[in-house]
């Protein structure tokens, strides 16, 4: 019994350490392209209490604590319209509705940003795992992280907060 249990943990290990290190080809090709600060896009700063302010209490404790809404809970996981996705914070344009794909999770999930400088790809160690975590290039809000089991042409899929998203419907 002890034998079996030491070998559970060594297959788990293996395990988690192949995806942590599968886990950025794909992810690091995300965080490539033209910095934020050189196309133009201005930096948005304001302290928690303006935050505080301007957003509901799940989109600070989403944007500005990291924090993660219950799967299947959000107004946008199942949303099916055409439009844009922008930053509930601070506007910032971040996904197409033509990238939004089904992935299950109970999130909104997209295989492509708008433009790749709109986000930022960040590593993110918390809770014992490596992701790679999902910020507003503007304001620095966390929408979510990107793993490497999405549709083609990209591979990716961008799992995102539906409290970190304002939907703007196609006119």
């Amino acid at each position: 019994m002890l034998f079996t249990a030491a070998a559970s943990l060594a297959v788990l290990a293996v395990a988690v350490l192949l995806g942590a290190l599968g886990s950025g080809r794909a992810c690091a090709a995300a965080r490539k392209g033209t910095p934020a600060s050189q196309e133009g896009i201005k930096k948005i700063v304001k302290t928690d209490e303006q935050w505080k302010k301007v957003l509901t209490p799940e989109q600070y404790h989403v944007l500005r604590e990291k924090g993660t809404e219950r799967a299947f809970t959000g107004a946008y996981w199942d949303n099916h319209a055409r439009g844009v996705y922008r930053c509930a914070a601070c506007g910032l344009e971040l996904f197409d509705s033509s990238t939004k794909f089904d992935s299950g999770t109970g999130w909104p999930s997209f295989w492509a940003p708008i433009a790749k400088p709109n986000v930022t790809v960040d590593s993110d160690n918390a809770l014992g795992m490596v992701r790679e975590e999902v910020v507003c290039s503007r304001c620095g809000g966390h929408l979510g992280h990107v793993f490497e089991d999405g549709p083609e042409p990209t591979g990716l899929r961008y799992c995102m907060n539906s409290a970190a998203l304002k939907f703007e419907p196609k006119k």
